[in-house]
């Protein structure tokens, strides 16, 4: 599959023509109609290739000025939170959140064409592994920029519950390699889970460096726990935030009438690019982007608040947290929907960020 085109726009077309001519929930209502068409186990499924998951898209920055405009930012570059939204439009061509993108330029030109690829690379009984690639044509060649790899689970049309995907057939060597990295990502993400410092104490080593934090922040001559010192060409994590609020209106909605995850990709790395220059004190270049957790879905409507915070800092490197939750306002309760981690470089040595609780101290580095 390929095409030339805005890539929002046409995904916007796919699975949102049905609210051109029917409100979205008589289209919810015929989804349900599909619950009966569902494998009742994967063995009841044809197994699939993975050229049968290729797809191609492409971004005329180059000749359509119209849509360049749309990509640019206030410093004459493309703005990277759009490519996100494009990453992650592309995936629903794909299959029925991001696990880790990986920069391989810097530098993204505003007046060259883009190409995305990608397809998947594994499946387990309900989740899907896809990676993608964005290149781009500059000096006669396609050049590659960025690889992100993405995980999903498959829904069942009402979207409560896992659906049963595909199995996956590998061909030839290059391919059992990408699927047996699918098993290594696996394993590791479900490491990460069960190390989760709200399910498990810090290791030991773990703790003699938030005790070793903790003392290089006393005051001496005080020797008080609760006297603290910032140490020289040093700021305290607490005073390394920028927080933001957006209101979720039905343009960003995706087929399940919520909101689509680009858009919040989008808005969380605006915001930790704003917190990385303010902190830095000039432009940052994204380096990284690390496991983007989506752990529940936002709704029309909701109030959706950004919190980014510098979590560490190393040489030329700041890493941003930024949590996003949201607020009903009419009881007031706060329920946490995604977490990001986006590492920046800087054209020179950053102050170092020094944690003063144990929460600050812990956060991932």
């Amino acid at each position: 599959m390929c095409g030339c085109f805005s890539v929002r726009n046409r995904l916007r077309e796919i699975v949102g023509a049905s609210t051109n001519w029917r409100d979205h929930q008589q289209a919810l209502a015929d989804r349900l109609s599909l619950s009966n068409q569902l494998a009742g186990s994967q063995d009841e499924l044809p197994v699939r290739r993975m050229k049968d998951s290729y797809i191609e898209a492409h971004l005329p920055l180059g000749t359509d000025p119209t849509l360049r405009e749309k990509y640019l930012n206030y410093l004459k570059g493309v703005r990277f939170g759009r490519i996100l939204e494009d990453l992650d439009s592309l995936l629903w061509l794909i299959s029925p959140v991001c696990d880790v993108t990986d920069m391989r330029k810097q530098i993204i030109h505003p007046d060259c064409d883009i190409k995305f690829t990608g397809h998947v690379t594994w499946v387990g009984k309900t989740s899907i592994e896809a990676k993608m690639h964005m290149s781009q044509y500059h000096g006669g060649a396609y050049t590659p920029v960025l690889d992100a790899t993405f995980v999903m689970v498959a829904r069942d049309p009402e979207n409560k519950r896992a659906a049963f995907v595909n199995p996956l057939k590998p061909e030839g060597i290059e391919e059992e390699k990408l699927f047996h990295q699918g098993e290594i990502n696996k394993t590791r993400r479900i490491e990460l889970t069960t190390a989760s410092l709200l399910k498990v104490a810090p290791t030991a080593e773990e703790r003699k460096i938030v005790h070793s934090l903790f003392l290089n922040t006393l005051d001496s001559k005080t020797v008080s726990f609760r006297s603290r010192v910032l140490p020289p060409n040093s700021v305290w994590m607490e005073d390394a935030k920028v927080k933001g609020l957006e209101i979720c209106h039905p343009q960003e909605r995706n087929i399940f009438n919520r909101i689509f995850g680009g858009f919040l990709m989008r808005k969380a790395y605006e915001l930790g690019w704003a917190n990385a220059c303010v902190y830095g004190g000039c432009r940052p270049n994204l380096v990284a982007v690390d496991d983007i957790l989506f752990r529940k879905p936002v709704e029309i409507g909701s109030l959706l608040l950004l919190s980014s915070q510098v979590c560490y800092t190393e040489g030329k490197y700041i890493q941003v947290r930024v949590h996003t939750e949201v607020l009903d306002p009419l009881t007031r309760q706060h329920n946490t929907t995604n977490v990001f981690h986006f590492t920046f470089v800087t054209d020179k040595d950053v102050p170092n960020i020094v944690p003063q609780s144990y929460g600050g101290m812990t956060s991932k580095p």
